[in-house]
Formats: structure tokens, sequence, C-alpha cells
């Protein structure tokens, strides 16, 4: 569902991921990301290099998967939302900051080459699987050579990987 507030990037990994906890359990994971550009300067004919470094926010599963994968150095794919948030520091001022809220992340294969490995679907708050509430029953094994039939994606909350 767009919402007008997407965004992607492509950068480099420049802190090593924090994963924390909310008090309810969910996870949190954090890391810096910087963004190169580059072009030519029309005039000099040299080339020129710019830096935008940001703060990239993922939760739950995302944070999880993240933080057992990707680490400093790491080139990625970062999908998201921007977000502003304030507090006010010990000093009684107010601070702000604009961070990427990740919806999506995912290795950059331009220069490397990446090994993907499903995990299983969890339900919420639940560390091992287990049937979730809107999910389809479990159907009786496929006799042998019978094709499998279509399925209905439309009912899942997300499409099949």
């Amino acid at each position: 569902m767009p919402t007008g507030n997407t965004i992607t990037v492509i950068g480099n990994i420049t802190r090593e991921l924090e994963l924390r906890f909310t008090p309810s359990g969910q996870s949190t994971a954090s890391f810096g990301l910087a963004v190169n550009r580059r072009w030519q300067n029309r005039q000099t004919q040299e080339w020129e290099e710019a830096t935008s470094f940001f703060d990239v926010v993922c939760w739950r599963e995302l944070a999880e998967n993240a933080s057992s994968s990707l680490h400093k150095g790491t080139r990625v794919i970062v999908t998201g939302r921007l977000e502003q948030r304030s507090w006010e520091n010990q000093e009684g001022e107010k601070r702000s900051k604009v961070e990427i809220v990740a919806d999506e992340i995912g290795p950059s294969l331009r220069w490397a080459s990446a090994q993907v490995e499903k995990n299983e679907r969890r339900g919420p708050g639940d560390a091992q699987s287990a049937p979730r509430p809107n999910a389809a029953p479990a159907e009786a094994p496929r006799p042998a050579g019978q094709p499998e039939p279509e399925t209905n994606y439309a009912s899942y909350d997300e499409e099949p990987f």
C-alpha cells in the first residue's frame, strides 16, 4: 500500500548491527549506512564524490535475520520509510533525527555473492514455529506423481518466497 513515504538506498554498513529487545520482547536492530554518490564535474572533468550517512532501524524477524547475517562493510539494499523521532536530552534540550525504518534489507550482489537460507515462519512473539492465526490449515500429503494444486496467495499475509 503506497503512502508516498518510501525510500530505497544502496550503501555500506558503517557499524555492526546492534540487536536489542523492548520490555515487551520485540526485537529491534539498528545500524549506520553510508551511501556514496559519484559524478564527473563537467568543467574540470574530475570525478567528485559525496557521502550521505543514514541510521537504519528494523524490527522483529527482520531485525533478528539482519543482525545474524549482515556485518560492518556489507553492501546492502534497504527499502523502507523515513521517520522522524524527537526526544529531550538530560540537559533538557530538544533533539530530533530522521531515520530509515526498514521494511526489507538485502545484500547487494553487484560485487559479491550471497547464499540465502530460508527461515521457518514464526508466529507473533513465538520463538518456535507455531501456526499463525490467519494461516491456511495444513493439508494431507499429496500422493506421489500427483501435480501440486494451484495456491491462492491472496489469503496469505505476504507473497511466497
